[in-house]
């Protein structure tokens, strides 16, 4: 029987039929920032703009090795794993039908159907990843058709531990990076570079990175089990995985529960922002994870350590770009959200607005509610350009005797009205 090492070496073979390896790039901006040497593995330059074409490929080319001829193929994805899907339908001249949440940004959608062209069908089905996966797995089953994974496999993990390979490689010998840092949705990936690192007898510092709204394997570590969430948030779309794989998780169950970062959205959304001003790097969510990681260290923690992220996606839909902006500006303070009751007077509102400093402007002015005799409630969003200035603006406040409320991290209450 071959080697784990082997098979992925096979496997790495295959893939440069399709694309030459990503680039392994040293990073002067973060690497000034941080104070260490943090080298980007670019997997959003992959021609779907993931990693997810490696495992798709692997595993389409084992099966049909094997001799297995199913004429159609089924995949269930919130769009990574579709576009390497997709790709690989096309490229081995396979029909394939694709489920994907009604949720998934329609730029991953039009992606998809671009890379599978008359190859491939697509369904939308369910507002999260697990409720369309159960919709492909039914439809499989009734339809006779082949199922690949989007993660579960020891094929798709063979595929994805590709990357491994290359940044073992290109690192160069005797330069084995001290932290290597993974996003994780369903664990597929994480599953085979540690599994890879492993049987090339390197031990770098794994850092397993996890949007704060999916913590599924995070959650799975700290339990010892595979947990399933009962909800997950779904704004990283490409890493939320309500429950981590099984042969995943089989693999890297021995890992200490802190090998778990969990990254809030909002500060990702600072750091995509970031990216996209100071390197012009376009980020999807899940493709930040890892660099945003980073800002959890300390600078004496990884002071001239070698550090290699894995940056994988880059599938973005700049119509969420003002979500992504608004965001972004409350995680830095320099956005908030008041409800103000105002008094029904003439002047009341020029004698607010007098409260305001040279750097803050109004973004959203708006009456809740205009029934009260003497008091109205005004909702009102205020930039700024300084985070400390919302702090002398509500000494204002209270100096003067407004009656307010601050919202902006009161998400029930913002959700509705925001």
């Amino acid at each position: 029987m071959t080697s784990f090492a082997d098979r992925v070496g096979t496997a790495a073979q295959a893939i440069r039929e399709i694309f030459p390896e990503t680039p392994l790039q040293e990073n002067d901006y973060l690497s000034q920032k941080y104070g260490a040497r943090i080298l980007l593995k670019r997997e959003d330059l992959t021609p779907v703009r993931s990693y997810k074409i490696r495992g798709a490929l692997n595993f389409f080319r084992k099966t049909l090795a094997a001799g297995n001829k199913a004429s159609l193929f089924v995949c269930a994805s919130a769009g990574n794993h579709a576009q390497g899907f997709a790709f690989v339908c096309r490229h081995f001249g396979r029909k394939g039908v694709v489920f994907m949440p009604v949720t998934t940004p329609q730029q991953k959608i039009d992606k998809t159907r671009m890379f599978g062209g008359e190859f491939v069908e697509i369904r939308l089905i369910g507002d999260f990843f697990d409720d369309c996966y159960h919709a492909a797995l039914e439809f499989t089953e009734t339809a006779g058709a082949h199922m690949v994974p989007p993660f579960d496999s020891r094929d798709i993990i063979e595929g994805q531990a590709t990357i491994a390979q290359e940044i073992i490689e290109q690192i160069g010998t005797g330069r084995a990076p001290d932290i290597v840092m993974l996003p994780v949705g369903g664990g597929g990936l994480a599953a085979g570079v540690t599994q890879y690192f492993e049987a090339a007898g390197q031990a770098p510092r794994f850092l397993f990175c996890e949007p704060s709204g999916a913590p599924s394997l995070a959650r799975s570590l700290a339990e010892g089990r595979r947990v399933k969430l009962p909800r997950v948030d779904n704004f990283v779309d490409g890493a939320a995985v309500a429950e981590i794989g099984r042969e995943n998780f089989r693999l890297l169950k021995d890992f200490p529960a802190e090998t778990a970062r969990l990254v809030p959205e909002n500060r990702l959304c600072a750091t995509m922002i970031e990216m996209l001003n100071v390197e012009g790097v376009v980020l999807e969510p899940a493709g930040a994870l890892t660099i945003d990681a980073l800002k959890d260290f300390s600078r004496k923690e990884i002071r001239g350590k070698t550090i290699v992220a894995v940056v994988s996606g880059g599938n973005f839909d700049f119509e969420r770009l003002p979500d992504v902006k608004e965001r972004a500006l409350r995680f830095e303070g320099l956005k908030k959200y008041f409800i103000i009751r105002l008094p029904q007077r003439p002047g009341a509102l020029r004698d607010f607005l007098q409260m305001l400093g040279p750097d803050d402007d109004i973004a959203r002015f708006e009456y809740l509610k205009k029934s009260a005799r003497n008091f109205g409630s005004v909702l009102i969003g205020i930039e700024t350009r300084d985070s400390r200035n919302f702090t002398t603006l509500q000494a204002k406040f209270e100096a003067e005797g407004v009656q307010y409320q601050d919202i902006t991290e009161n998400e029930t209450l913002a959700s509705f009205i925001i």
